[in-house]
């Protein structure tokens, strides 16, 4: 389905505006962690818990977490953050979305990105 479609059925109407305070919120929550709790690292605990907690209930919840790739939008190989179905055994499968043609473009450069990071390092 869709996002725009989901986010209708849930009485969201003002996609753009949402998704350009959305970006803003995730570009800027570090700023807000550190100005609240002092440290970044309460961010990353709250995410681990709420993987950790998705896994122990084995709740089947849909989670941007990362994984590795196997020919999804051309991409493989390679461990990047899609939503994944989360449960019991982990990333029990990933979800498709839908992505236009610059989204996918500029998801593959991301990979690119990574691979050769790995590669330096490695």
């Amino acid at each position: 389905m869709p996002l725009n479609d989901f986010c209708e059925l849930r009485g969201h109407f003002d996609h753009i505006n949402s998704m350009k305070r959305i970006a803003e919120n995730v570009k800027n929550s570090a700023y807000e962690i550190i100005e609240k709790k002092g440290a970044t690292y309460y961010g990353i605990a709250m995410s681990v818990r709420r993987i950790l907690e998705a896994i122990v209930r084995d709740e089947k919840s849909i989670l941007p977490v990362s994984s590795l790739q196997h020919d999804n939008y051309g991409i493989s190989d390679i461990t990047i953050s899609m939503p994944a179905v989360v449960g019991r055994s982990g990333v029990e499968g990933t979800v498709p979305i839908s992505l236009s043609d610059d989204e996918i473009a500029a998801l593959k450069a991301s990979a690119d990105t990574l691979r050769k990071v790995a590669e330096e390092v490695l």
